[in-house]
């Protein structure tokens, strides 16, 4: 059930992290890794009852720079699916309107596990694509290496931060971000060192706009798949209503989704 909370009602779901894979299209592999197939059709089997309205499909270290996977679940899944996608910075103005009529709306910087671009150009790269089509960064690191870059990243115009921020002892990095605006996907859950429910109330308490609920599915190289009661943690945690911005509102008004 999803959403859990005090009443038990169930809200609607914006995946706010989730993967395709199709073998069909190029897969790069990463440290000798390459993962198996995750279609359209097996991400909607898998979460027919979770009440799925809406999502974003995110590029991974295994697919590099390649958009055609991407631009084909989108059409697959509808318009109700926007896109995070990975592009070097060289791209052009227009190739970036070419991705954006096609549903993307954010660029991944992969810190952890590469594939994207490079850290030395997520700063200015951010302002542009902001300034440009009014997209966000996303970042996968583990917080604790942010510390020398949380100023910048905190004077950014729109930022997200994948899975919790990894680690504990990234913890006040995160909660930093977050105060400054930042968003934060509440994915991953089997990824992270500390104690779920309570990162999640804190975040919540700073900023409630923050945090966006992701399956993270398949779950790719995660210690613990996603699982349905990671919904239920996150009702229990935080109650019906603050349950409902993080399961669909704070998300689908970050990725902008009808516009």
């Amino acid at each position: 059930m999803a959403g859990g909370g005090e009443s038990g009602m169930q809200h609607m779901i914006f995946d706010a992290h989730l993967h395709i894979i199709d073998p069909a299209f190029p897969l790069v592999s990463n440290d000798g890794f390459l993962p198996d197939a995750f279609t359209v059709d097996d991400y909607v089997g898998q979460t027919a009852s979770l009440g799925v309205g809406g999502g974003a499909v995110v590029s991974a270290s295994f697919q590099s720079f390649d958009q055609s996977y991407l631009i084909t679940a989108l059409a697959a899944l509808g318009p109700t699916f926007v896109g995070v996608t990975q592009v070097p910075c060289t791209i052009s103005d227009d190739d970036l309107l070419l991705l954006a009529n096609q549903g993307i709306r954010a660029v991944r910087f992969n810190l952890r596990r590469g594939g994207s671009e490079s850290s030395e150009h997520l700063i200015d790269f951010a302002h542009r694509i902001y300034d440009l089509l009014g997209w966000h960064i996303e970042i996968y690191a583990d917080c604790k290496t942010l510390a020398d870059l949380c100023g910048e990243l905190c004077r950014l115009p729109a930022v997200s931060i994948d899975h919790l921020g990894l680690s504990k002892e990234g913890l006040p990095v995160l909660y930093q971000l977050a105060e400054s605006g930042a968003r934060v996907k509440a994915t991953g859950f089997g990824r992270v060192d500390f104690a779920v429910s309570q990162a999640i109330r804190r975040l919540f308490d700073i900023n409630p706009d923050a945090l966006m609920f992701g399956t993270d599915l398949p779950s790719t190289r995660s210690p613990r798949a996603f699982n349905p009661v990671d919904i239920e943690i996150i009702g229990n945690a935080l109650g019906d209503s603050a349950t409902k911005k993080v399961l669909w509102d704070n998300a689908a008004a970050f990725y902008r989704l009808g516009v």
